[in-house]
Parts: structure tokens; sequence; C-alpha cells
């Protein structure tokens, strides 16, 4: 006989973003306790008509700001069983053509938000004696490619400190992990991929063939932060189409 999975209270930090919304619906689904926040009181009071769920305003690259939505949030939930940092933007360009508050705005929305989340996460984490964290890089960090200096940048950040964290906290019982994802259709990358000719050029960059969606992500996401993942800890899980480490065979 077979015990159902217990549940858990996940927080969701960019709940409103195409693959934090997507991981929330899959959750839920699963019978999970979501909570999360974003920036944009719209998309949060849409999604909490939607999906029921306690998704709060909080601007993630204010450590303050965000260290008190994380504390009242697991107050409200009597604690927190994982943290997921679904927020990110996408910055293509040479470094050459990347202005200085460019490079900032890139680093702080991704590296420093990630920090200051790993920061506060883990704190009420400690207490508790258990809980994991998830992160999210880009597969530009993992193999080169043209124009993606900045992100690459900053999110190669968030894989080292999610390795050094997942030393750290160990020993009390925490998980830290990543994903990296390719281009994946989302509504941020929809300003790249918007017309046809992109999406196919995008889809030709990748061995399959084809794009992942926010479901792809999210499902990987969902595993991760479960106990099925209770043996893995300080790994960047790339899901990309193949294209960090394959090169296909010419298509017919």
């Amino acid at each position: 006989m077979t015990t159902a999975p217990k549940q858990k209270t996940i927080v969701i930090g960019g709940i409103t973003g195409g693959i934090g919304s997507a991981l929330a619906r899959q959750l839920i689904a699963q019978g999970h306790q979501v909570a999360g926040y974003a920036r944009d009181q719209e998309r949060l009071d849409t999604l909490n008509r939607e999906l029921d769920i306690d998704a709060v305003a909080c601007d993630a690259t204010d450590a303050g700001a965000l260290t008190r939505t994380m504390q009242e949030l697991a107050g409200r939930h009597d604690g927190i069983d994982a943290y997921v940092h679904a927020i990110g933007s996408i910055f293509l360009k040479p470094a050459h053509m990347t202005t200085p508050e460019d490079w900032l705005q890139t680093l702080h929305t991704n590296l420093s938000s990630a920090f200051y989340a790993l920061a506060a996460a883990t704190k009420l984490m400690q207490k508790q004696g258990h809980g994991n964290c998830l992160f999210f890089s880009t597969a530009a960090a993992q193999t080169g490619i043209a124009n993606h200096e900045a992100i690459a940048a900053a999110k190669g950040g968030i894989e080292a400190m999610v390795r050094s964290a997942a030393a750290t906290y160990s020993s009390k019982g925490l998980r830290i992990n990543a994903i990296a994802p390719s281009l994946t259709d989302t509504p941020l990358a929809r300003p790249i991929i918007g017309s046809e000719q992109a999406r196919d050029i995008s889809k030709r960059m990748h061995p399959l063939g084809i794009l992942g969606d926010a479901d792809d992500v999210a499902s990987l996401a969902a595993w991760l932060i479960s106990d099925q993942a209770r043996f893995v800890t300080g790994q960047t899980y790339v899901i990309d189409g193949g294209i960090s480490t394959i090169v296909p065979k010419p298509r017919a």
C-alpha cells in the first residue's frame, strides 16, 4: 500500500511569470499549498482569483522587502518546505553594446535577487531543520552563445552560488539546486520569438528542433523540490533540447 505524498508549503518568487505560474498550477494539482510573490499587483490579483493562492506584491531586488515577505508567508503557513526563485530577465547584447546601467540592472535582477532570496529562505529553513531552494540559471551559462555576455555572467553566478550554498547548508538538512533552461516559450521570451521567422530560427538552434515551454521546465522544478529528489543537492539541471551538449545530424 502506497501512502500519499506529504502536502508541502512551497513559496514561488516570480509566481506570475510563465514558469512560476505553470509550477504553481502543477503543485496545486498535486495537493500542495502554494504561496508566492511578484511585482505586478494586477497580475497577482488575476492569479489569486484563478488559483486561490496566497500571492503578494514584493520586489525581489529590495532585500529588506523580500526578507519581510518571506517571514510573513512563513508565519501564515507554518513554515516553508521549499522556495523556488523563478525570477530573471533576458538581455541579449554583445559586451561592447552593453551600458553600465544595462549590466547593473541585469546583475541586480538576476543574481542579487537570488542571493537575497537565498539568505532569507535559508535563515527560515535552518530553524525548521529541513527545506530546499531552487534557482534558475540559463543554458547560455553552460556553453557560449553569442550576445549573452551579461546574462550568462549573472546566471553563471547563480550556479556558483548554488554549489557553495549546498555545501554550507547540507549539514542543516537543506538542499539547494538550480535549473538551466534554454530559450523557453514564455511571455518573457515573446519579444524574441514573436514572429514565425524568429521562432523558426530559435527552433533550428535546438537539436530537437522544438522550443521548450513553461510546463516542461515546471515539471523538472516540481521533481527537484519533491521528496523524490531528496538525494540531490548542489546540482544544475540543464533542460535545453540538447543545445549545450550535442551537435545534431543535419536535417534532411
